[in-house]
């Protein structure tokens, strides 16, 4: 059997739509991260091969697991991730968690409500925000917040490719009840363009959406590192302007996703207001005391 990193899909942590350990990460986190993330995107292409069976994709995932957990050395993005968690003393555990999601994405094609959809979040998308956390020795009191605005990550993907999800695979994570409310149909996203039911029901997804980022406001300033809450400041702002776009954008037939300048512009931006932020609020004791 060939590596599964030969089935990868070309992309690269460079061509993701949030950035992936840019340079406001310490060098030293770098690497690590890194790491998992190219075991993660190799798992996941796994799960979205179009040319493979789901008995196929799961044989596969199972292998990647096997050598994250030192039971086979034939794949080296899980030998890699291995070899760094261990340096590290972390756990396999999160990138377990992510293998649950792609074993999912393997045979479930549909999503019935919103809390079907919350629960893949919990093994797609939240194990990513809380691996960065404990690579960066953050508490676990960070991991509420970190979540929801993981899952926002996620669900903004999953609506800015809904067309191509279920052309190329027939997978829907569109929940089925809130396509039946705005009186929507799955085959409706075969169109060219979305119907107005349809565009109801996504803009629909994109309010709860807002509604996740919400609640994830306050991670910036609970996170100890400065470097890493600069990164999620800047990750936020993208993620709220994307939503602004799925609120008025059709994503069968507009684009929705940032410019290379836009994500430039949007994260530096609001990195350097969370840097005011806290030089002008919490940061006192960097000003002059004053006299007596």
């Amino acid at each position: 059997m060939i590596e599964s990193a030969r089935l990868r899909s070309g992309k690269g942590h460079r061509d993701e739509n949030f950035p992936v350990a840019s340079r406001l990460i310490e060098k030293r986190h770098r690497p690590i991260i890194l790491a998992f993330y190219e075991f993660v995107r190799t798992a996941d292409d796994v799960a979205d091969h179009p040319a493979l069976s789901a008995d196929e994709k799961i044989a596969r995932l199972d292998r990647l697991e096997a050598n994250l957990l030192g039971r086979a050395a034939d794949e080296r993005v899980g030998v890699s991730l291995r070899e760094a968690l261990a340096s590290r003393g972390l756990s396999p555990q999160h990138a377990q968690d992510l293998l649950k999601a792609f074993r999912q994405d393997a045979t479930k094609l549909r999503y019935d409500d919103w809390s079907d959809l919350i629960g893949y979040c919990t093994y797609s998308a939240m194990p990513v925000g809380r691996f960065v956390l404990d690579v960066h020795g953050e508490p676990k009191a960070t991991w509420p917040a970190s979540d929801a605005l993981c899952a926002a990550l996620q669900i903004i993907n999953h609506l800015q490719d809904c067309a191509a999800d279920y052309r190329r695979l027939n997978r829907v994570y569109l929940p089925l009840d809130i396509l039946a409310e705005h009186g929507a149909k799955v085959e409706a996203l075969g169109e060219a363009r979305a119907s107005p039911a349809l565009i109801g029901c996504l803009r629909d997804l994109a309010g709860r959406t807002a509604a996740l980022l919400q609640q994830s406001r306050a991670l910036p300033e609970i996170v100890g590192n400065l470097r890493l809450a600069l990164e999620i400041s800047a990750i936020e702002a993208m993620a709220r302007r994307l939503v602004a776009m799925l609120q008025r954008r059709d994503p069968l037939s507009e684009p929705v996703h940032l410019t290379k300048a836009g994500d430039l512009a949007t994260g530096a931006a609001a990195a350097v207001g969370r840097l005011f932020r806290l030089l002008f609020s919490d940061g006192a004791a960097l000003r002059p005391a004053a006299g007596p």
